[in-house]
């Protein structure tokens, strides 16, 4: 008994340490959360006291790919990603009509070593902007990003051509996966 209590006691300072670490890395209960890399997490939309939550776990910016008017929207949410402390980026992408000029527009803000949230109403948006980055960006391969995409959503025939054209543009092979 006495070494088991010995233990807990050398524990004990280590414990905080261990529970900071892993906050920055932890999920977060985002609506279809997906990890695509330590610096960019797409999901749906978040609450207010997500964005406190995100806000406490590193993240510096949120990028809103969707209109504000869905019914689902957080009410002033510049107002409360900023109060948060983090950077706040709206790129309204109209759902029936993606454009490259809408992925270009959300490449140039986007940097890598910023911790970003890429979100819309429900991250199917998010999730396609989000594997393209990862593709053209950060170079990984179609086959590994369309598997974190594909896990949370199939994209329909607008998502696949706006997909398949934005990679064309930059001269990456889409293989149909």
């Amino acid at each position: 008994m006495t070494k088991a209590l010995l233990t807990i006691l050398l524990l004990l300072p280590v414990i905080p340490c261990m529970a900071e670490t892993s906050r920055e890395d932890a999920p977060l209960s985002l609506l279809n959360e997906i990890q695509h890399s330590s610096n960019l997490t797409t999901a749906g939309q978040p609450s207010e006291e997500q964005f406190r939550a995100l806000a406490e776990a590193g993240f510096q910016r949120v990028i809103f790919l969707a209109f504000n008017d869905h019914k689902n929207a957080l009410k002033n949410e510049d107002r409360v990603a900023r109060s948060a402390g983090m950077e706040f980026v709206h790129i309204p992408v109209a759902w029936d009509a993606p454009t490259t000029v809408d992925f270009n527009t959300f490449a140039a803000v986007m940097r890598a070593t910023d911790k970003t949230l890429v979100h819309c109403e429900v991250n199917f948006r998010a999730s396609v902007f989000g594997f393209l980055y990862l593709v053209i960006y950060l170079g990984t391969p179609v086959e590994e990003a369309w598997a974190l995409l594909t896990s949370i959503w199939i994209p329909n025939e607008t998502w696949e051509t706006f997909i398949v054209s934005v990679l064309a543009e930059r001269g990456v092979e889409y293989p149909g996966v």
